[in-house]
């Protein structure tokens, strides 16, 4: 059920906290990812390690999907699959910033189930189940009503701003703002602390399966860039861009896009 699992996703997202927080600003090791896909700490590796053993172990009847271990099409014949950004925001972490988490989703047949997202530097978990609405540290949480683009609060980077993505060729008059990790920033639209988000760019489901249902969990909006239902688990596991936020803000949004 979700609210087991959600269960299950909390407790595992604040272990993984425990974890990277040893290796923050520290001499942590690097890696750098083949075909300029970013940077892996042994964090994210020790991180990635304990979710795979804990959660396939209290599930393993559900299959498994994570940014840091090599993908196996076993998962596309399960119902059930964990879908996990062991750190989403390494870059951050590496830099040592603040905006960094863990991003930990249950998806059944392409929906999002249950999600957790939790900032072990900002002492913060956002979570959500299915039908049952979404929180902030254990406190319910509603998207942003704002219902005019002009001046809103959007999180997104500066790329998105060219021309060539509006129809009117030039995006509406907002204020762009910027957080590091995908997930933190779906999570910020879902609290109201921003009034939209998006990402153009073909996106790896792991960054926003789980923060994707946390926004639509606080009556937010969301999509990919054309305007579509998101889901997940796909052989390729993309989406073609992210779009969230009040439900009129994300119509207005779309509506504006090319």
């Amino acid at each position: 059920m979700p609210e087991s699992d959600l269960s299950l996703l909390i407790d595992a997202a604040e272990e993984a906290g425990r974890i990277a927080n040893r290796y923050f600003q520290k001499d942590v090791k690097v890696w750098h990812k083949p075909d300029e896909a970013g940077p892996v700490t042994e964090a994210d590796l020790a991180v990635d390690e304990m979710l795979r053993k804990g959660l396939t172990s209290a599930r393993p009847d559900y299959g498994w999907l994570s940014e840091e271990t090599t993908d196996s099409r076993e998962r596309l014949a399960q119902d059930r699959v964990f879908i996990v950004d062991p750190i989403d925001g390494t870059r951050a972490f590496i830099d040592g910033g603040r905006d960094w988490g863990h991003s930990l989703a249950v998806v059944e047949k392409g929906v999002v189930l249950a999600a957790a997202v939790h900032l072990p530097q900002r002492n913060v978990t956002y979570a959500a189940a299915l039908g049952r609405g979404a929180t902030r540290n254990g406190l319910p949480i509603v998207a942003s009503r704002r219902v005019n683009l002009d001046a809103a609060q959007v999180l997104t980077t500066r790329p998105n701003l060219e021309p060539q993505h509006w129809r009117a060729t030039a995006p509406p008059p907002f204020h762009r703002a910027f957080r590091s990790s995908l997930a933190f920033r779906l999570c910020l639209v879902a609290e109201g602390r921003f009034d939209a988000m998006l990402t153009l760019r073909p996106t790896w489901e792991w960054d926003v399966a789980a923060g994707s249902l946390i926004v639509a969990e606080a009556s937010g909006a969301v999509s990919d860039r054309l305007g579509s239902h998101p889901l997940f688990n796909n052989p390729h596991p993309q989406i073609n861009g992210m779009v969230a936020g009040g439900k009129v803000l994300h119509e207005q949004l779309i509506d504006a896009l090319v």
